[in-house]
């Protein structure tokens, strides 16, 4: 089986490790626009080869699309002379404007899917040997893809040690609003407001466990994320505005030290952790 991954940063790069850890008689040939990250691959074991354009890699049998969501509609339109048995697997965050924008031509060699996984380190060098393994991957409008697609996708979530769910790529974009795309503008701002109320040295001295965490994703990639907030714009917004209400009540509780209310607030929080 011939296996391209276009784009080798955290999530291309840690997919080859799986792909050459459980796949067997595979070839797995890499390709991203930035050389460096081609030399990493390579010399890290990622990918057996660097494909020179992505006209070659648009000749294998599998090809996995982990670039930034823009980018993936930008590359699905140039895919010109895939073959009928091609299964294009992309790994965006957002799901709806990359089906509505698949070229018809090519959209049953298109699987639509999301693995719940990541870190916020980047580039090749950050690549993880389990980063899928055990995760959660978000299966979008399958019936629309092939059935010979369909089931590559399977067979190969699934070797790599994926829990498959399966759901409407509307529907995906407004749970992932809340649960993933949120989050991440929350702790982009929670980074922003420290920083400018807090001088360097205060932070390092003070910053606990708990800070650490909250901030941990704001050290995600810029590029990416913003791509991500530009395609998802309608659903984050409303997770926003949910968001600054309950930042809303916490503050309104605080001024009027209504403190038994406040504790009822937190409790309600609290039972998060019963379902996860």
């Amino acid at each position: 089986m011939r296996i391209g991954i276009i784009g080798l940063g955290l999530m291309g790069g840690s997919l080859g490790i799986a792909l050459k850890q459980n796949i067997d008689s595979c070839h797995i040939a890499g390709f991203d626009h930035n050389a460096l990250h081609c030399a990493q691959a390579l010399e890290l074991g990622l990918v057996d080869t660097i494909a020179p354009s992505i006209e070659e890699i648009s000749q294998c049998d599998v090809i996995f699309l982990s670039i930034p969501v823009d980018a993936i509609i930008a590359t699905l339109q140039g895919f010109k002379n895939i073959h009928p048995h091609c299964t294009i697997i992309d790994l965006g965050s957002t799901k709806a404007k990359i089906v509505a924008s698949t070229p018809a031509k090519i959209r049953q060699n298109l699987v639509a899917a999301h693995p719940m996984t990541g870190t916020e380190k980047f580039g090749p060098t950050a690549a993880v040997e389990a980063l899928y393994k055990d995760k959660v991957v978000v299966l979008c409008d399958l019936e629309k893809s092939g059935a010979h697609q369909q089931e590559v996708a399977l067979r190969l979530f699934r070797a790599i040690g994926m829990r498959c769910v399966f759901m409407e790529a509307h529907a995906h974009d407004r749970h992932a609003a809340y649960i993933s795309h949120m989050p991440h503008a929350l702790s982009f701002a929670l980074a922003n407001s420290v920083m400018r109320q807090e001088d360097a040295k205060s932070i390092t001295a003070l910053a606990g466990g708990g800070f650490r965490d909250m901030s941990r994703i704001a050290k995600s990639s810029p590029r990416m994320w913003e791509d991500i907030f530009r395609q998802n714009r309608s659903n984050l917004l409303i997770a926003l505005k949910h968001l600054d209400e309950e930042l809303q009540k916490c503050q309104k509780m605080v001024e009027n030290e209504e403190w038994e209310e406040l504790n009822g607030w937190m409790t309600d929080a609290n039972k998060l952790h019963e379902i996860l």
